[in-house]
């Protein structure tokens, strides 16, 4: 199977040598993640494209290979293409007919030819003789040469006629690791996991900083949702997630804090301990999901007034959107139902809390703070690399089972999102065990209802979301559960 891609447009105006840069990033991180699913994979090409050869030809396995094309950040077209030997112009024409007139049936159309080399036929040619071949066989369809319905696209090189299949959007924005590293405190609710998409999505290198405020519960959902948005989207560079714990620092600004300003007290302090964090993994720059005006610490005063406890840069790529079009993003990157999920914590909030806060007043609150319960927050910050956040969280992490296709006694439960699950599921003919699908935002309020005399095993593409899952339900108390890997 081949593939065309073409680089996001913003790419392709930069000088030579950025150009040159970000091509060659781009290359490395599709060769990394293409040799997961097929070891004979060739990225190739440069400049203003790459060619995608692969000798995988399974509907699943081009739904892999498609996957990871669409969700690389800095490629704005995938064109999934046949490629045959070059005979004549009535060759051309017969196999670009053969290809596409299922797919003009009813619409518009227009045709559109590259072609490189020496031949008896110019691009004009074989654009005519298509589009004229496509209404002669299909009276459905219509020519439309500005913005039809379907493009027919029929490349030329040399000696091979090349049939684009089907057209697909790619992420775009710029290659990851083309940019310098952000620090992104994620919640794990819509907009803090929205604004680290976009960061990833701009090619920035997005570590994570979650501060425990109580409960396990709250904290494998965030590494759950963090865990899913580097595997989808930036799979290609290992990043860190950093658990901060804050809940002796929620004591001292509960205890000691005037109320109204406990908002904006408790932000600066998550700053300043998010600050210490970026200066030991070397960035200077924050990342949050906040939105102008969206809770009473969000206004334009407090944010003034919060800023000015770091030195770092603080970015918030959400400023300007509403709730709304935050969650339409959620739903499309797919992390909307579970993020609705994740458990609510609500340690500090204000009865009547400032909109307008004083520096000089928040300074005086702040001199109540006990400033040891900070630095004690930040220097037991737990550091981990994005795909081992499984390991520590239970003790029992290291002894997690895994299940091979021969174990027959153990349910399989199938935890990928709906849309990897449909694409590829489980052929429940090669397997002799009972196979339950449940999305792995679901799997902690379901797991409970099961049949507890029963094994389980949970299945996920790379083992990781799986893994994770197993030692949250192990640390549960559930000792009937392992980790599905086919043979």
């Amino acid at each position: 199977m081949n593939f065309f891609v073409r680089f996001f447009p913003e790419i392709i105006i930069k000088s030579r040598e950025v150009r040159n840069r970000h091509i060659a990033i781009l290359r490395r991180s599709l060769r990394t993640q293409l040799k997961l699913i097929d070891p004979q994979a060739r990225v190739d090409g440069g400049w203003d494209h790459l060619n995608i050869t692969t000798q995988l030809s399974a509907a699943a396995d081009v739904d892999k290979v498609l996957n990871v094309l669409t969700h690389t950040p800095g490629l704005d077209r995938v064109m999934q293409i046949e490629k045959y030997p070059l005979t004549d112009l009535d060759g051309v024409i017969a196999l670009a007919v053969e290809h596409n007139k299922a797919k003009v049936a009813g619409k518009s159309f227009a045709v559109r030819s590259k072609r490189t080399g020496d031949h008896s036929f110019t691009s004009m040619d074989i654009e005519r003789g298509v589009g004229a071949a496509l209404l002669a066989q299909v009276p459905s369809a219509s020519v439309k040469l500005k913005d039809p319905e379907v493009q027919v696209r029929v490349d030329i090189h040399k000696d091979e006629v090349a049939i684009v299949k089907n057209v697909y959007d790619g992420l775009g924005g710029y290659p990851l690791g083309t940019q310098d590293s952000v620090l992104s405190l994620i919640s794990g609710g819509f907009d803090s996991t929205v604004s680290s998409y976009q960061c990833i999505k701009r090619g920035l290198l997005t570590h994570f900083c979650f501060f425990r405020l109580g409960g396990s519960e709250h904290e494998f959902a965030v590494k759950e949702v963090a865990l899913y948005l580097w595997m989808k989207y930036g799979a290609s560079h290992r990043v860190k997630f950093v658990t901060v714990p804050f809940e002796e620092v929620v004591d001292e600004i509960v205890g000691k804090v005037e109320n109204s300003q406990m908002g904006v007290i408790f932000k600066r302090m998550m700053y300043r301990a998010a600050s210490g964090i970026a200066d030991h993994l070397k960035t200077d720059t924050l990342i949050t999901g906040e939105s102008v005006a969206q809770v009473s610490s969000q206004t334009l005063a407090n944010l003034a007034i919060i800023d000015r406890v770091t030195d770092k840069l603080v970015l918030r790529p959400l400023a300007m959107l509403d709730k709304r079009e935050i969650i339409d993003i959620a739903r499309e990157i797919g992390t909307e139902e579970f993020v609705k999920n994740v458990p609510e914590y609500c340690g500090v909030i204000s009865v009547k809390p400032t909109t307008r806060a004083r520096l000089e007043k928040i300074e005086r609150q702040e001199a109540l703070f006990d400033e040891s319960v900070l630095q004690a927050a930040i220097k037991n910050a737990e550091v981990q690399m994005i795909d081992r956040v499984m390991e520590g969280y239970s003790p029992r992490s290291e002894a997690i089972q895994e299940c091979r296709i021969d174990n027959a006694d153990a349910v399989i439960i199938d935890i990928r999102h709906p849309d990897e699950e449909e694409k590829s599921p489980l052929d429940s003919a090669k397997f002799s065990q009972e196979i339950l699908v449940i999305p792995f935002y679901e799997l902690r309020k379901r797991f409970a209802a099961l049949p507890s005399d029963k094994s389980y095993a949970l299945y996920c593409d790379k083992g990781i979301m799986s893994r994770l899952h197993a030692s949250h339900l192990q640390e549960m108390g559930h000792t009937n559960v392992a980790v599905f890997r086919p043979s």
